[in-house]
Parts: structure tokens; sequence; C-alpha cells
């Protein structure tokens, strides 16, 4: 019995190599491509409006800003790499209140993250380049401070004021002598109302106009970019 089984077996070995060589190959899917990505350079300026309100008075160190992208940023080749209506977050680094005789306003403040309409997100570092929209204000270093213009010659002219007053009610008054005291005593007065009074603090509205610049590289994920400019619906 065991024989016969044998051989039955050894009979059939040659039809079953056979059979393997005209097997067709087995095809071993491939791993899947990378995702296409896009690369937003470092240097790309991007024009942004704040959704909130932040001042050098109001505003404190850590707080949250919120933008939005106003225009499309587009790339070398005609790819939008940041659709308008894109979100912008961040937070406050540093405020400093302008001070009584010298020392600025100043308002710093770094960009975290953007959110695609889609709700895709992705991290940077981005800083302020240009604050077209804020007052009487220009933005001052590489770190993207921005800073009030100084109050030194607006404090020098009221000091300069209460002085000719003072001289004028004392000449009026008491003479020559008199002019020099009420000179003296004006001087003192326009010197007070100037140590008594702070310089221009930084006031943004919401609404107000920067422009963000990207600090380094970023790969984005061109599935997940719109490749039209159409306007945000925001």
């Amino acid at each position: 019995m065991r024989t016969w089984v044998l051989t039955i077996i050894l009979s059939a070995l040659p039809a079953i190599a056979q059979n393997g060589a005209n097997s067709p190959p087995v095809t071993v899917n491939a791993a899947p491509a990378a995702a296409a990505q896009l690369l937003i350079p470092a240097g790309t300026h991007v024009p942004i409006a704040l959704k909130q309100a932040i001042s050098s008075k109001g505003s404190r160190e850590g707080d949250p800003v919120y933008a939005e992208t106003t225009f499309p940023v587009v790339g070398p080749d005609g790819r939008v790499l940041i659709p308008a209506g894109t979100y912008v977050q961040g937070r406050i680094s540093n405020v400093k209140r302008g001070g009584h005789l010298k020392g600025k306003a100043e308002v710093l403040m770094h960009f975290t993250t953007l959110i695609y309409p889609s709700g895709y997100t992705v991290m940077l570092p981005g800083s302020i380049d240009r604050a077209p929209g804020v007052d009487k204000s220009s933005v001052k270093d590489q770190e993207g401070t921005i800073k009030s213009d100084s109050q030194a010659a607006e404090k020098v002219g009221a000091i300069a004021t209460s002085a000719g007053s003072g001289a004028l009610i004392g000449g009026v008054t008491n003479g020559g002598k008199g002019a020099l005291i009420g000179a003296g005593i004006g001087g003192a007065v326009g010197t007070a109302i100037a140590m008594l009074t702070r310089g221009n603090d930084i006031k943004m509205d919401a609404g107000t106009t920067l422009e963000m610049v990207i600090q380094r590289d970023v790969p984005v994920d061109a599935v997940q970019v719109p490749a039209n400019t159409g306007k945000s619906s925001h």
C-alpha cells in the first residue's frame, strides 16, 4: 500500500513542476508614491488682516493673535500656495508701553500656524515685515517689532509753549523780572505735563492690514491646497 501511494506522488511531481513553470509571476504591489508636496519658500510675504484688536495698552505677552490672508500667495509656477481666506494664528511675544519722557511703545508678535479653508493645518515660523495699516509706527528690526514713532518733538514743543505762555503772563503782570519768573513757572508746568503724558500707544483695530514674512521653507501637501485662486467665503 505504501509503495503504491509513493508511486502516485512521484508520478505527479513532473506535472506539478510543469504547471508551476507556466504560472504567471506573482506581482508584489509597490509602496504608494509619496504625496506630492508644495514648498512655501523662506522669505515669502503674505498680506494679512487682524481678526481682533491689539494695542500696547490693552494686550499682554502671551495673548493669541488671529488673522486672515487677504490675497492669494502664488508660487513661481502659478500654483496657489496660500489661498485668500486662510487663517493665521500666532502669539504676542512682547508688549511695552511708551515712556513718559523717552522710550517708545512696542508690540512684537510671531505667527505659528496656517489653517487652510479645508481645515488643513501647517506649522510655520512667521513674523511681521511691514505694518502699513498701523498709524504713527513702523517695523524697526528683523524680529518684526512694531514701534511707535517718537513724540520727543511734540513734548519739547509743549514745554516751550508753556514757557512762552508763562513769560507772556509774567511780563504783563510784573514787567521784565516777572517775565523771567513766568517763563520758569511755565517751563516747569510744561515739563510736568510731558512727564505725566505717555508716548503714543500702538493701536491695531480688527481689520488692520499687516505683512507677514515666512522665515523658513514650509512644505505643504498639494492635495490639501486648492489649486484655484478664488476668494474665500469667510
